[in-house]
């Protein structure tokens, strides 16, 4: 297949890009520069001279291919413009003619979820700082009435090869491994390569639409805390109160004390997604993210 791919030089965009790849896709990505170009070059991604904030360019990239996937972001001011831009442009060129869009949401559009694991039928209580996606989401499941295949992907938080939300816990220059809040919250969370791989399952399986949750394992904070302190050999874990944490952090620091339990378990059934990886506190303690 011909897939347009947006981030693909980003964390979860080029793991994506790899895994398409590897089973034999065509992905072409935007590239704003040539430096960008070349990157993606090396990562035998065909690149498309253009922007996020550009539509004249999605409508050119996208036009000839067989499925479209948003994972791009051009940053946290411009995500909701640069959303509405794709989404509307994807509309027109993919408009009756049954073709494949994934839009990338997140977790966080689901709020708190209790003791209890939620799943695809949940009702959404955004964080303030994504609560236009609730927005974005439906208009993109509502295309399914303009002739097209439409799939939105709620990530965990994603993990692997030392980078991701996990990393910002690597200990300070005083030995210290800085954990927002007491720890007592979990999270759902997924390692990049398996998200990737849900998102090529996702792309190659013609009937599969709708909302999918791409989780693991849920994970106690604290325990992520202590995983990291191990790994690192650190000096001590130090509990940040959430109002020091939004000083320097702002809206994410609402995000990383959220209390979250989900299940993914229709990726598993309708798609057969089963996740390969390590876990996060595996990874944590003798992985990736060793240094």
């Amino acid at each position: 297949m011909h897939i347009f791919l947006t981030g693909a030089t980003g964390y979860i965009g080029s793991a994506i890009a790899r895994e398409l790849i590897d089973a034999g896709h065509r992905v072409v990505g935007l590239a704003r520069s040539d430096e960008a170009a070349r990157k993606l070059i090396e990562h035998h991604v065909h690149p498309y001279r253009g922007d996020l904030m550009d539509r004249s360019s999605i409508l050119a990239a996208a036009r000839p291919a067989d499925a479209a996937i948003h994972a791009g972001s051009p940053g946290e001011e411009d995500n909701r413009q640069a959303d509405e831009i794709m989404i509307t442009a994807i509309l027109d060129v993919f408009r009756e003619t049954g073709k494949c869009f994934l839009y990338t949401s997140g977790m966080w559009v689901m709020g708190e979820t209790g003791p209890v694991p939620m799943d695809e039928d949940a009702p959404l209580n955004p964080l303030e700082m994504v609560a236009w996606r609730a927005g974005v989401e439906r208009r993109v499941l509502h295309f399914e009435e303009h002739g097209m295949r439409t799939v939105v992907i709620r990530p965990g938080i994603v993990y692997g090869h030392g980078k991701g939300i996990p990393a910002m816990m690597r200990p300070r220059a005083d030995g210290a491994v800085p954990c927002v809040g007491d720890g007592s919250n979990h999270w759902p969370v997924v390692d990049v390569d398996d998200l990737a791989r849900l998102y090529r399952l996702v792309v190659e399986n013609a009937t599969a639409s709708g909302v999918f949750l791409a989780v693991s394992e849920n994970v106690l904070v604290r325990d992520v805390a202590e995983a990291m302190c191990e790994g690192q050999r650190a000096r001590c874990i130090e509990t940040i109160p959430l109002d020091r944490a939004q000083e320097r952090l702002g809206f994410l620091a609402d995000g990383l004390v959220l209390d979250q339990l989900a299940t993914s378990e229709r990726a598993m059934r309708v798609l057969g997604w089963v996740p390969h990886a390590p876990s996060l506190l595996d990874d944590l303690r003798c992985g990736s993210y060793i240094r």
